[in-house]
């Protein structure tokens, strides 16, 4: 595989973030596709994690590279062409981390905060560090085993997992008509060792015939399940102890659902299934916590992996009310093992300017090595970072890859700090720049933000406009191919560009006068300019560079207004108003489009024939069509789920919140704060019956379901 350039797990300047993004995506698609459908991985697991956490650490870092068709963003890999697939009923979610107890009672706040009347019950569970895993029971007898893939679409494996052991081919009891089982095969730790001293000592018989053989060795116990199970023979599979745990049911037809997690367990077991027996099932959550620091020390005592806790909310109610976000659902969350630990030195503070203005501090290191990775950088977030840590040039610093990954300094260890004769530290506090590195304007830091901005335009100030040009052409913008970081800093520099408008009127003498840029690289560079002219809305809004406005924000705004016209008319309290949105990010957006600059940029982009304005997806065409709806409570007759896909077909959509713009608020039992304020909005409010009326008089009994 080919590795981005500089390998390693550090974070990259502000500068570099966007083709830092763009290469990490792309290796972990192809590491997905060789790990999961090739069964020839090109990466350890450890160096997979760690590219996967950087990326997700540098979109949390810039909001505004996130993107939707980010690895972040989706589960496992496609499965593979040559191979049978089966398309999950209900999609197979990841999990979101937490890496201490402080971001564990996050979690807690979050969710308290979405049912504030709610009385949450926990289960606590062990991660198993396997593979995947939905078995499809059809009449008590097992009729499908497909692997997570993509989280959508998996691969058939049921003949491979039928040769493994703890999986129940006919289940025990009353069993419903059709059930999906969920869990994870994993390879015994004992299991693994015996496989690749087998592979060894193989290897060694074959070489003292003079054959130079190379033994076939998996990396850890996950990597030699996942190998095991994709072998052609099930004999094979067989005779490799392939173990199973499972841990929850995905969907149940011609059965009662089970009302909690805990119910849904008992039933596996009574149906045969092998469940993990560490299991903790709590109201107190001070027992999580306890749960999660005892498995921190125990978790060498089992002949397994784990690499962590699973903490579910056990109430399916109020699972169906807390709902998923991204990849991961509300309603539990993955405590994850301690960080590996180094010390080094830190050799300075270094600071670089972002498209949109933050000045962006970073740790400069001598190089050192934490879990096979060589760690040159460290993320600083802001001054108040270091300002709290007292960090300082010189100073040896506790390293640590947050969740065995990302590179933070921890601490500085004061015992080492260099001292002058008196006494005195040899450096002075960290103090941020008082005018930007680039352009020299002075710096601003609001009171009600951690990040220090320059105070100039991202049309005045160099780095933030060659940072929003390379933005600007990347995959996740506009993609333009063709013009890459090089030839943005060549454009800027010969004045070709002052910004990102002037792309489309370059001309193929313009281009030829650039580095490199032969007939060939010019015609398809301008027909790439030409072809990101028909990019959706949403991705032009994301391509211009407005503070804080990141995918996720341009997608809001896009579906919200329409138009580029309707934003430029909007008022600040409108764009507010948004649910997602919020003040900061409508202050931002209404400033932006007051700036006769970025107004006079708008224009360029609207006369080169730029997509400004959202076009209507034919799939959202029917008889509810523009109207919202928002479900809060328990339904009875049917899954939240499966109402929100009956108004979906319907042409309807379904909101992120209450807002004035909703047009119907569905009430079940035991509503929550949705509701109050559905009531102050003034918003539509009608129960579970007005649903199922309204969808019967559309062709669809929810109901019957």
């Amino acid at each position: 595989m080919t590795q981005p350039k500089d390998f390693t797990a550090q974070l990259p300047d502000a500068e570099n973030a966007t083709k830092r993004v763009s290469a990490l995506r792309e290796l972990i698609r192809r590491a997905n596709n060789e790990y999961y459908n090739q069964d020839n991985p090109t990466l350890t697991d450890a160096e997979y994690d760690a590219y996967f956490r950087e990326l997700q650490a540098l979109e949390e870092q810039f909001p505004e590279l996130q993107s939707s068709d980010s690895p972040t963003q989706r589960v496992g890999a496609e499965a593979a062409s040559d191979t049978k697939v089966w398309r999950h009923p209900r999609p197979m979610l990841s999990l979101a981390n937490a890496r201490s107890t402080d971001e564990l009672r996050a979690w807690l706040k979050r969710a308290a905060s979405i049912l504030p009347q709610a009385r949450f019950q926990f289960v606590c569970e062990l991660k198993i560090d396997g593979l995947a895993m939905a078995l499809t029971y059809k009449q008590g007898s097992l009729a499908m085993a497909a692997t997570r893939g993509d989280g959508a679409v998996g691969e058939d494996v049921t003949a491979n997992v039928l040769a493994t052991r703890d999986v129940v081919q006919t289940l025990q009891g009353s069993a419903p008509d059709t059930v999906e089982i969920r869990g994870e095969i994993y390879m015994p730790i004992s299991s693994f060792e015996q496989l690749n001293n087998a592979a060894t000592q193989s290897a060694e018989k074959q070489s003292e015939s003079g054959a130079q053989i190379t033994p076939r060795m998996f990396a850890n116990p996950r990597n030699a399940a996942s190998g095991s199970l994709r072998q052609k023979d099930p004999e094979i599979t067989r005779s490799r102890n392939l173990r199973f745990f499972a841990y929850q049911i995905g969907y149940i037809e011609g059965g009662a659902l089970p009302t909690t997690h805990s119910e849904a367990m008992e039933a596996l077991r009574n149906w045969g299934c092998v469940v993990n027996p560490n299991i903790v099932i709590t109201e107190n959550f001070e027992d999580v916590i306890a749960f999660c620091e005892q498995w921190i020390q125990r978790r060498f005592e089992l002949d397994y992996e784990i690499d962590g806790c699973v903490i579910k909310i056990n109430d399916i109610a109020q699972q169906e009310e807390l709902g998923v976000v991204a990849r991961d659902p509300r309603w539990a969350i993955a405590f994850k093992f301690p960080p590996i630990q180094a010390s080094t030195t830190l050799l300075d503070i270094s600071i670089s300017v972002g498209r949109t203005g933050s000045l962006n501090p970073q740790a400069v290191l001598e190089p050192v090595a934490i879990g096979g990775v060589t760690i040159k950088r460290a993320s600083l977030y802001n001054a108040d970072d270091i300002f709290r840590k007292d960090l300082r040039p010189g100073d040896t610093v506790l390293i640590q890859r947050a969740g065995d990954v990302i590179p933070q300094i921890v601490k500085p260890i004061l015992e080492k700090r260099p001292l002058k004769a008196d006494g005195s530290p040899v450096s002075d506090p960290f103090a941020m720049p008082e005018f930007c590195p680039s352009c020299g304007a002075k710096t601003l830091k609001d009171p009600d933000e951690a990040v220090t901005y320059c105070t100039n335009t991202s049309l005045q100030c160099p780095a933030q406009r060659l940072e929003l040009l390379r933005y600007f052409v990347s995959k996740d913008a506009m993609d333009i191919d063709g013009i890459g970081d090089e030839a943005c800093a060549a454009l800027l520099e010969t004045g070709l560009v002052h910004n990102p408008s002037d792309l489309y009127a370059l001309t193929a003498e313009n281009l030829a006068t650039l580095a490199g840029f032969k007939d060939k690289k010019i015609q398809n560079a301008l027909r790439s300019i030409e072809k990101s002219k028909e990019r959706p809305f949403a991705k032009t809004l994301l391509a211009l560079g407005i503070r804080h406005v990141g995918a996720k924000a341009a997608e809001l705004l896009a579906n919200s207004f329409g138009s580029i016209d309707a934003l430029l008319a909007a008022k600040s309290e409108e764009i507010s108003a948004i649910p997602g949105i919020g003040p900061v990010i409508g202050a931002s957006v209404c400033n932006w489009f007051q700036d006769p600059l970025q107004r006079e940029i708008i224009e360029k982009l609207r006369a080169a024939g730029v997509t400004l304005h959202a076009q209507r997806d034919d799939a959202s065409i029917g008889p509810l069509s523009g109207q919202s709806f928002l479900l809060t409570g328990k339904l009875t007759n049917c899954t939240r789920s499966q109402a929100e896909n009956a108004i979906r077909k319907l042409g309807g959509s379904i909101a992120s919140g209450v807002s004035k713009q909703l047009n119907h608020l569905i009430v079940g039992a035991e509503a929550g704060s949705k509701l109050e304020k559905a009531q102050k909005a003034k918003v539509p409010i009608h129960d579970e019956s007005w649903l199922i009326d309204l969808l019967a008089q559309h062709g669809i009994d929810i109901a019957a379901q």
